[in-house]
This record gives C-alpha cells, structure tokens and sequence, in this order.
C-alpha cells in the first residue's frame, strides 16, 4: 500500500541505546540525540538508513514447500524459496495450524521463543506480546528461563547472595565510585560499547564522565582479560592480560593472599557470610594437596606470582569494589567466576560500603550504578501460562533434537518437552545461539516454524511462516526503563513499509480467527492500550503527591521526567548494618561462601563451593587460538546490523577478526586480509585488523554479524559474513544453570586465498 502522510517535524524516540528524535523526508531518517545526553551512542546512527533497507521484510511470505506439501521435519528450511500469499490467506493458514498442534498435541508442543531485545516500547514490545497471545489462545506454551547474557550467574547469585535486585539495581552506583572508590578490579571490563545500552533505553550515558571523574579523583582501575581497550582511555588502567579462562585461578590466589597475610576482614566473615571454613580447606589445599597461592596461579594464567600478592595487598589496603564482566560467566563452568569474586568481595569485607564491595556486571549495560525509579513504569500484562515446562534459554537445540530426554538445571530433574511448532517475534536465535549447524539441524526437527520481524535476519530465512512486523520508528510507543527516569513519548516518525503490520495487529488478527479475539485485545486498539497503561504510572506519581500529567499532555511534551529511589546502598547497605535484621534472601540470610544447597545437589560440574574447574576445551596444535565472541561495538546484538553505523565498522561488508601481529606475522597474514577462521564445528569469513590490544594468542570477533551460509552447502557451510557462533560450543555452564558457553572457543585462522564470496545476509531470500 502506498505509504501514509509524514508526520510534521522531529518526533521524540527512544531506542536501547538511547533517547532522540526523528525526521523522515521519506528516504533518510534524520536522527538527533536527547540534548541532556552527555555522552550519545552512535550506533543511533543505524537508525538512518533502514526503514527501507532492502533487507526489510514487505509482506507476508510462506515457504514453498510448507504451503505445498503442509507442515513435518525438513531440511530444506532455509534452502527453499518463498511465496507470498495476502495477509489473509497466511494468517488463515497460521491460525489453523496453532489450533491443528494445540488439539492434537496440547499448548506444551508450542515454544514461544521471541528471546530478544525487540523494542525499547513497553506496549510494542515482542515477547510480552507473543506470550500474552499464547496464553490467552493456546492456554499456554514452553518457555525460557534466563538469559544468554547472564545464564548463569542468575542462578548462581541467588544462591550466594540472594536477589539478583540487590546486586544489578540497588547497589553501587557511579556518583558513589567517583566519591569513595580508591580501585577497582575490573575481570574482563567494563567495555562502554555495552554500557550505552539498556532495555527499555538509556537516556543520559554516565559512565564516560563518571570513570573520567573517579581517574582524576585518584581511582586505581586494574583490568583482567585479553583486551586491552576493554576499559576505555579515560580509564587509565593497569592490564594484567590473564590467560582465556584463568580468571578464577587468579581470584582464588588473592583469596589465599588475604588469608596467609592475615588481611581478610574476620570480624565481617564471621557476622556476614557462612561456609568460610569449608571454603579455606579447599584454599589451603587441606584437601587436595594443592594450596591455591600466587604461585600455583602465576603458572596457570601467567600474571607473575608478585603481581598478584600485590594486587592482593592493595585491594585490602583502600575502599576496593569487583567487578565481573557477564563474558567471564558465558563459558564452562560459568558459574565460577562469579561466585570466586563474590567470596574475594567478602573477604575483603566492604560489600554494602559506598562504592565498594561487589558490583556484578557493573558495565555490563547502561541498567547498573543507577538509581531506580521510585514509581513503577508501563507494562504490557502477559496474562497466565498454564504449561509447567519449560527450558534455559540457551537450551533450545538440546530440546528440539532430544524430545524425552532429561535434564538437569538447579537441583531440579526434568524432561524436555517434544516441540512441534516453534514461534518467533522480536528475537534472532541464529545471532543468541551457538553451534549454528547443530541449531540448523534442531530447527528441521519441528513440523512448523514461525517468524514476525521486520528484517530478513537468518531467523526469518529458516522459517516457514513469515509476517512482516513494523520498526520502531513506525508505530507509537511508550519507552521506559525501571532505571532510567526519562519517561519518552516515542513517536511513529514513519509509515509502515510495505505491508508491515504491528504485532499487536497481528496477533489481534490470529486471535480473531481463533475465537479469542475480546480476550487478547480487552476491546482496546493501540492508542487506548497506551493510555491504559500509562494510568500506572500516573497514578503513582499522583499517590505520593507529585506532578501527574494526564496523557495527552505527556504525549504532547514528548516526555516526563519520573523520581528516583535514594541512592543509600539498598539491602546490601541494610544488611551490612544490621544482618540479623536485614537478612538476605539465602538459607542462612547471609553471604553463602559454601552452599549446602548447591552441595546438595551433587554437581561435579559445580560443587558446594568456589573451584579451579578448567575448561574441557583447550587450544591445540590444530586450533592454538582462543577466540573470544563478545558483544559488538557498532549495534545492539545483531540488531540492525544493515545499518549505516553498523556496516562502517565491516570491510567490504564483511565483519573484522582482530589478531596480534605476531599470530599474525605467523600465518602470512596481513592488514586488510580475508581470513577463513576455523574449528571441527564450522568455518566463517572475516577481515582482518591487526591490533596490540590483544594478548598474543587471542582472536577477537565479536557476534551480531548475520549468519550467511554458502548456498545449499551440506552440513557445515561457510558463513561468508564472520558469525563466530558457527565456531563456538553449545553446551552448558554446567548441570546448575545450563547457561550459555558462547564468549569464548578455540580455532585455527589461514589466509583465505581464493576470491572470496560476496555477502549475501542482508538481501531478501527468493519469492520475497
């Protein structure tokens, strides 16, 4: 349909990645950051270019041999063309297949993928608009628990210091480390390309002028990992390039330092945390023969054994805070890591003091070191699920391809339940997920796969059904985050492209052909939804006598600006005080070094305390490289990634592979080279960039690139983009979280001495 009239002027937005406004003349969008935004993020700059990228799915499509020969396992998922029936016909056909699984084999047969960030709008907002309609016309569906972010230290914080809450939102923020903190201990940074990001959006980026400030202040910012830059320059910060996967051995040694040099606060372990002596024994090597000192880890991550007792020393010596990237927790034995630096924190006894103690993943996303908001933000209701079954998220290809089977997760034996269709809004698996082949072979077990997106990512290439969704930029949206106080008026600055349809009117659809319609819908359209749910909001800020604008002069202004709780610490502030009366929410109420619940359940992958568990994976003379897969620099996951900003930072629009020089200078590769980057699993394609910033023996390619495989390739094609989730493990953290193993592997990089093939990821499949 030809697109409607232009909205006049800028319009107020709100992205993940930041609050702007928006013109669209119709062919570019022209993109200006909040101006209370001190520190922007450029990756606003996707935005510019992609309401009509080519890679824009236009409308509806079905592949051919879905619509011919009716749903059943294939092979030929993403391999086969498609055709484009009207949105009746397909959404006539997808009504009657939800309801052909749902009498035949129950809701439980239904899993509602849609793990992805979506959109920073609390009413368009995919996953609360997926799972409300499977509950209201399915009763129900299999779903996901945690995240590939941080799998497992969402299940192992609970059991070491209670809510998570205390930890990532009511903690220490960064007005108190540019007041108080004299260092911090970074284990794998606190990269910026992650901290300008937040769902629900971020609205004023803190952290470049918060580190300036603490540096400046004399904060000391000691980095651990194999990335130089992944502290920024305003950071100044001393780099201790610890072997890949060694960072609980070095933690473990500055335990044992403050033990034998009689600097571990025993006042604060004896009234604070329980399990201690459980967790000495191991320290000492009373039970193994193996004391865990400077020395025993100088040799297993290669920081010289006086680095490390002085870096001891120093932490016990001023007001210090941990910090623990989630990449440390993305790898086997994930869980690890996260509790070894919480039991360091503890033995230094200044968890709940302003600015130190233990701050997981403070860096990870624009969410932490801020104060929360002191009323509640608009939410999209879900409704009730009546299937008990569900998965950790990274779990999904074990399901699809053992139905039946059991499992292990959090002192719990389950099943996994046997899936016959799979639905996905909003999320890209083929960027979360690892072992891209193994992923491809587990999504031809299902008899119907399908996709709701707004672009052709390799998601909605391997689907059946495809609905073509509206962007952001062309629907009206309220954006929110419990940690930011900018409440935005997020404004359609666009018509929708092509067919593009909102999920909502999607869904509304489906559920009218399945006699649900009134139940999914309550009788309001969007607009009235969004005045429904910002009465929420209003209301609180109307019960604690403060300012409640009505809707229509919030939506006028573009804007409200919401209250903030006290930045006082929160419960670890309180139960530091007084833990008898402010107790966390552990077995013992207090900071669990040893876990009698996690001893309990007999895990050797992750026993009843901290432990040296090294990777099954080590590097060899076939593959000598550790690769380590983070978040990317220049787009939010794999979001956008056709984008403007996105493609600048891509050669030739390939993604870049960053070597030493030496690993380099050793293969004959150069500057600029395309590389074939190489394991038993697969095979990708990058360009390559040569930087120090890396330790000798790592490689860097960060994820997000689109998948690309060769055409019809057999069972491991080359992806010619540089996906490096066709090179990485899929396996769990271990048998407690089950969490995701995808920040590092190991490989084998040659130069690639053919032509190599064009990129084909962002252009639409056949029949689209």
């Amino acid at each position: 349909m030809p697109d409607q009239p232009l909205p006049a002027g800028p319009q107020p937005h709100s992205a993940h990645w930041g609050a702007f406004s928006a013109q669209w003349d119709g062919k570019q969008l022209a993109v200006t950051p909040h101006p209370a935004d001190p520190a922007p993020s450029p990756i606003l700059g996707n935005f510019t270019d992609t309401l009509r990228h080519k890679a824009r799915i236009l409308r509806p499509a079905v592949r051919r041999g879905w619509l011919e020969r009716g749903p059943g396992p294939t092979n030929r998922r993403g391999r086969e063309d498609f055709v484009a029936p009207p949105w009746d016909e397909v959404l006539d056909r997808l009504a009657a297949e939800l309801t052909r699984v749902k009498a035949q084999h129950g809701p439980q047969a239904v899993y509602g993928g849609s793990y992805g960030w979506s959109s920073a709008g609390r009413f368009h907002h995919a996953q609360s608009q997926i799972h409300r309609f499977m509950n209201v016309a399915l009763g129900g569906y299999v779903r996901s628990v945690n995240s590939y972010s941080a799998g497992a230290s969402q299940v192992i914080l609970p059991h070491v210091m209670g809510s998570l809450e205390t930890l990532f939102r009511r903690n220490v923020t960064w007005a108190q480390i540019e007041q108080h903190t004299d260092i911090i201990l970074c284990f794998g940074g606190m990269a910026l390309k992650n901290s300008m990001i937040a769902s629900g959006g971020v609205s004023r980026h803190l952290e470049p002028d918060a580190i300036r400030r603490a540096r400046a202040r004399g904060t000391q910012f000691v980095l651990v990992g194999p990335i130089r830059d992944d502290l920024p320059p305003q950071a100044e910060a001393e780099w201790l390039p610890a072997a890949v996967g060694t960072d609980v051995a070095l933690m473990l040694a500055l335990c044992h330092t403050l033990a034998v040099e009689g600097l571990h606060d025993t006042g604060f372990l004896a009234t604070h945390t329980t399990g201690y002596a459980v967790f000495e024994r191991y320290l000492m090597g009373q039970d193994d023969g193996q004391a865990k000192d400077a020395a025993w880890a100088a040799s297993l991550c290669g920081i010289p054994a006086e680095t490390i007792t002085g870096l001891a020393r120093r932490l016990a010596a001023g007001r210090s805070l941990i910090t623990v990237a989630h990449g440390l927790q993305r790898a086997e034995f994930g869980e690890q890591p996260i509790w070894a630096s919480a039991v360091l924190a503890a033995m230094l006894g200044q968890i709940g003091l302003p600015g130190g103690g233990y701050s997981y993943a403070l860096g990870a996303m624009g969410h932490y070191g801020r104060q929360v908001n002191a009323v509640p933000i608009p939410t999209m209701p879900q409704g009730t699920n009546g299937v008990r079954d569900f998965i950790p998220v990274a779990r999904i290809a074990d399901m699809l391809l053992n139905p039946g089977a059991p499992f292990e997760y959090n002192g719990q034996h389950l099943t996994y339940p046997e899936i016959k269709l799979v639905y996905w809004a909003g999320g890209n698996p083929f960027h979360h997920h690892q072992d891209l082949n193994r992923l491809r072979e587990a999504f031809a077990r299902v008899d119907t796969l399908v996709v709701q997106d707004n672009a052709w990512t390799a998601s909605a290439r391997h689907a059946d059904i495809v609905l073509p969704a509206t962007m952001t930029l062309e629907r009206d949206d309220i954006g929110a985050a419990a940690t930011d106080p900018l409440l935005v008026a997020m404004r359609a600055a666009a018509p929708p492209a092509g067919e593009a349809r909102d999920d909502f009117a999607i869904f509304a659809g489906l559920a009218a052909r399945m006699g649900v319609e009134h139940a999914f819908t309550e009788g309001r359209d969007a607009a009235q939804w969004l005045r429904h749910l910002y009465r929420r909001t209003q209301d609180a800020l109307a019960a604690r006598g403060l300012e409640a604008p009505d809707f229509a002069t919030f939506w006028a202004h573009g804007e409200i600006t919401l209250p903030s709780e006290p930045d006082d610490g929160g419960p670890l502030r309180a139960f530091r005080t007084d833990p008898a009366a402010h107790p966390l929410q552990t077995p013992s109420g207090r900071i669990e070094i040893a876990s009698e619940a996690v001893a309990g359940f007999g895990y050797a992958d992750c026993p009843g305390h901290p432990a040296w568990l090294p990777s099954t994976e080590q590097p060899d003379a076939r593959h000598p490289l550790r690769l380590i897969a983070n978040q990317p620099a220049t787009r939010l996951h794999s979001q956008l990634d056709f984008g403007a900003y996105s493609q600048s930072g891509k050669r030739a629009g390939r993604e870049v592979v960053r070597l030493h020089p030496e690993d380099a200078a050793q293969r004959g590769i150069a500057e600029g080279d395309v590389v074939r980057i190489f394991n038993d699993r697969g095979a990708c394609l990058a360009a390559v960039c040569l930087s120090d910033a890396m330790a000798p023996g790592v490689i860097h390619l960060p994820t997000g690139a689109w998948y690309d495989p060769e055409p019809d390739p057999g069972a491991q094609p080359l992806c010619r983009h540089g996906n490096p989730n066709v090179l990485t493990r899929d396996l769990g953290t271990s048998r407690l979280a089950q969490g995701s193993c995808g920040q590092t592997t190991v490989a084998q990089v040659a130069r690639y001495e053919s032509t190599p093939p064009p990129v084909g990821a962002h252009m639409p499949p056949a029949g689209a």
